[in-house]
């Protein structure tokens, strides 16, 4: 069932936005290389909960508008659109934040700060930046990342023998959604865009703590990402710090097991 949606003109771009529900406000960013669809579990069990919930797709992503400069991309103009989205919506009072991927690394620096603009934060899959670089492994695991700087020749081998470099490396059931959406015109490109415009930056940046209480979801069959940086996100959270591991999840966790991740969220939620 299509979700109830709209178009704002959002920091100087067209956002594509899904707001359903009344109530407290719960808002869900996504990642690469999704758009608000990966929460289409999430949002009907929120919504009967009692939440309003808001899930935009991400400048460059879904119906959203795709700006063509790199610098469009920038941390600082992703953070600046949330809080321009929240404003649009007129939502003053705090809000409940859920991010994944790099929906969760703007989610990381939101909360860290604009604390007063939020409730409560569940990050899932990516911990706080300040704790993703610490280890070999994880920089071996971040191999993308870096092939994703080679501007045209990496949109040339994605797009090879039928996507096949992409489908090796994101092996997911959703891999013939995300095709359809990245084979529109200039998609793929705004898609690495964020880490063409992000990489070295987050690389070498301190981010400031959250004084906020964090939910910190880390699956065990995840593609990108070790444990060790969501565990060690730990240190960056002032208030509560609750850490959940899923085993026999693959990274895009709240499409393989939405009935433990739409619980989570609720029990994190309401205490």
């Amino acid at each position: 069932m299509p979700f109830h949606s709209r178009t704002l003109s959002i920091n100087g771009i067209q956002m594509h936005v899904v707001d359903e529900g009344a109530g407290a406000p719960v808002l869900l960013l996504h990642g690469f290389p999704d758009t608000h669809a990966v929460w289409r579990h999430q949002i009907p069990a929120l919504v009967a909960a009692g939440y309003r919930v808001i899930a935009p797709d991400v400048r460059g992503h879904g119906e959203t508008e795709a700006p063509r400069a790199v610098r469009e991309y920038r941390l600082d103009r992703q953070v600046a659109d949330v809080l321009a989205l929240l404003d649009a919506l007129q939502i003053t009072q705090p809000v409940r934040l859920v991010g994944h991927d790099l929906g969760a690394i703007t989610g990381w620096v939101l909360v860290g700060r604009y604390p007063e603009r939020f409730m409560k934060y569940a990050a899932l899959t990516v911990g706080h930046p300040n704790a993703y670089a610490t280890t070999l492994k994880q920089l071996a695991k971040g191999w993308y990342a870096l092939f994703f700087q080679l501007r045209g020749i990496a949109e040339l081998l994605m797009r090879a023998g039928n996507w096949f470099v992409f489908r090796r490396f994101a092996a997911h059931p959703e891999s013939k959604h995300w095709i359809a959406h990245l084979s529109r015109p200039g998609r793929l490109t705004a898609a690495m865009a964020w880490y063409r415009a992000n990489l070295f930056a987050l690389l070498g940046a301190k981010f400031p703590p959250t004084p906020l209480s964090v939910l910190g979801v880390w699956a065990s069959r995840d593609i990108a990402l070790v444990e060790a940086q969501m565990t060690g996100s730990a240190r960056y959270v002032l208030g509560q710090w609750r850490y959940v591991r899923m085993d026999k999840a693959s990274h895009w966790l709240q499409l393989d097991r939405p009935d433990e991740v739409n619980r989570l969220l609720l029990e994190w939620f309401a205490d």
